[in-house]
């Protein structure tokens, strides 16, 4: 398979799952519309369930920033490319996570630091 071929196959994977995080995004947003009758119970549901809401559209918000940005990656021509150390991001990598921005090395060096609580070098969109 060509490079322009796999790259035209991850963009068709990106725009559907763009898709779908929107479509998400929107029922969870619009499920935080409704007023809750809120309790004086500890354990009161509704609560419970706009927390969960509430962290699964912050969750998915960076997940759609990180999509729109290989997207924006594809169309500068330079998806596939680690943006630390700038050398191509591994084929089956892309495969699994068609939105990584860097490279297995400069994951796992950026996640060994971050643990102990170092800054990490990493390119800004």
């Amino acid at each position: 398979m060509s490079e322009h071929a796999s790259v035209e196959r991850e963009r068709e994977k990106l725009l559907k799952e763009l898709s779908q995080v929107q479509d998400e995004l929107n029922s969870l947003r619009e499920s935080m519309q409704t007023e809750v009758d809120i309790e004086v119970d500890e354990g009161d549901s509704e609560v419970f369930e706009r927390e969960k809401n509430a962290a699964l559209i912050a969750v998915m918000e960076i997940r759609l920033q990180d999509i729109q940005n290989a997207l924006r990656s594809i169309e500068k021509g330079n998806y596939g490319i680690c943006t630390r150390c700038n050398k191509p991001i591994e084929p089956g990598r892309l495969e699994v996570k068609p939105d990584a921005t860097l490279c297995l090395n400069c994951q796992q060096e950026i996640e060994r630091l971050s643990r102990r609580g170092r800054p990490t070098r990493q390119i800004q969109w």
